[in-house]
């Protein structure tokens, strides 16, 4: 039999995945288990309940989001809904953007002003590599 949490208190797995930080619960519980995420500057366990405006911070892939936790839900819904249950700092986002922003830049671009080469090109590409 399921012991039922209180209507104010929400586990930590499930409100990240209720969320959408994580596609799946066990995503978000490996990221806890992994370090991941951290609640009130403590690193956390899955079975930790989160309050009203606790501070959760996660790092999903390459992001960091520091939120401020507005809502408590168990279940899943829209993104729309999702949006709802979370304040991101504003030094959060502007450190996020600003990531994004470097990322942007620094991915390699190819830039073909005459197109793409052309059968006698890639010719003599491959003569000039020792092919």
């Amino acid at each position: 039999m399921r012991e039922e949490t209180p209507a104010d208190r929400v586990r930590l797995d499930r409100w990240l995945w209720a969320a959408r930080f994580f596609k799946t619960r066990s995503l978000a519980a490996e990221a806890i288990d992994g370090g991941k995420v951290d609640v009130n500057g403590d690193r956390a366990k899955r079975s930790r309940l989160l309050v009203m405006s606790d501070t959760v911070r996660v790092r999903v892939e390459q992001d960091e989001w520091i939120v401020v936790v507005q809502g408590l839900s168990e279940r899943r819904g829209p993104a729309r809904e999702a949006r709802t249950l979370y304040e991101e700092t504003e030094a959060s986002r502007t450190e996020r953007e600003k990531m994004i922003e470097s990322r942007r830049l620094g991915a390699p671009t190819f830039d073909f002003d005459e197109g793409r080469p052309n059968k006698k090109d890639r010719r003599s590409l491959r003569r000039l590599k020792g092919k």
